[in-house]
Order: structure tokens, then C-alpha cells, then sequence
């Protein structure tokens, strides 16, 4: 069901938020759409420029790219990987490089660490929809709807009941069981 589910979001013939709570979503939870980027084997990452995987070296890459990678990582579930690509980034202390940062290593069981970076990020940029989702779903994964509920009108007050971040972890406050 799941990679059927999958399967017909990535074909456009399903919505996001007809999804199943905790399902992977094509556009990573952010809606940002665009162009897709190539996955990379494991130590390389996608240079846009060159069209091509490459190794990474230090100052190499733009931040912007690197970043774009995170996400692609993000999006097929190669948390560790993202660690390492944000590793490379010139500025880390960015709200989307802190927010990718904090999904990762929740993802990889380090909630409380996770947690802090999406606190960081928040405090970097608090109209940013996505850390809030995601800072919500840290918190449901500790047991705390309370504050996922406060992340939840928080995301209401930045865009409304309609965007993907408000749906989301609407959903996921609902029924946390596939955190």
C-alpha cells in the first residue's frame, strides 16, 4: 500500500495530503517542487553545474548546491549522508541547512539533538514553515502534543491551514504512530 501510495504521489496523481501519515513524500515535506536532483552513490554529490556526480572537496561546491543535495539525501532516507554533505557547507548556521541538520540526525534516533538544531533554525528564521513541521514531529516522537499543537498554530500563523507544513503535521498529530 505504502509504495503504491508512494509511487502515485511521485507520478502527480496523488496529492500530498492524500497520503498516509508517515509516508515518504516526493517533495520532501517542503512543497518546494522544482527540478528533481540526481541521486549520488555513496561520497559524491550532485553538481548541477557540471551535471555530474563529483567528490566533494572543501569550498568546492556552493552552499546553495550543497544544500540542494542535503535535501535530495533528505527525500531518499541517507540521514548520515546528510550530515556529511552539511559538513561541507561554508555557512552551516543557516535556518534550511539547521533544519535539514536537525531532520537528519532525528531521523537517525538523536531526537533531543535534533530538537536543538530546529530550535536554532527557528530562532534564525521564525516564519519558516518546514522547521516547524518538523519541530512538531520531534516533539510528538517525545510525547509532547502540547507543544506540537504550538508549532501547529505557529505554522497557522505563517501560512495558513493550506500549506503542506500545517497539513502535515496536522496528520501526524492525529495519528503519531508512524513517526
Amino acid at each position: 500500500m505504502r509504495v503504491g501510495l508512494i509511487l502515485a504521489a511521485a507520478l502527480g496523481l496523488i496529492g500530498p495530503s492524500l497520503m498516509a501519515p508517515g509516508a515518504v513524500r516526493a517533495d520532501g515535506g517542503n512543497g518546494g517542487g522544482g527540478a528533481k536532483t540526481p541521486s549520488c552513490p555513496p561520497g559524491e554529490v550532485y553538481d548541477p553545474r557540471q551535471a555530474r556526480c563529483v567528490r566533494p572537496q572543501a569550498n568546492a561546491l556552493p552552499d546553495e548546491t550543497l544544500t540542494n543535495y542535503a535535501d535530495t539525501l533528505i527525500k531518499t532516507g541517507r540521514y548520515d549522508e546528510v550530515i556529511g554533505v552539511l559538513d561541507l557547507l561554508k555557512d552551516p548556521n543557516t535556518a534550511v541547512a539547521l533544519n535539514y541538520r536537525g531532520y537528519a540526525t532525528r531521523k537517525l534516533g538523536r531526537v533531543d539533538e535534533g530538537i536543538g538544531y530546529y530550535l536554532k533554525s527557528v530562532a534564525l528564521d521564525p516564519h519558516y514553515a518546514q522547521v516547524r513541521e518538523y519541530l512538531g514531529e520531534a516533539y510528538l516522537v517525545k510525547g509532547d502534543a502540547a507543544s506540537a499543537k504550538a508549532q501547529l498554530v505557529a505554522i497557522k500563523q505563517i501560512c495558513g491551514t493550506t500549506c503542506d507544513a500545517y497539513q502535515h503535521l496536522a496528520v501526524a498529530i492525529a495519528d503519531p504512530a508512524d513517526l
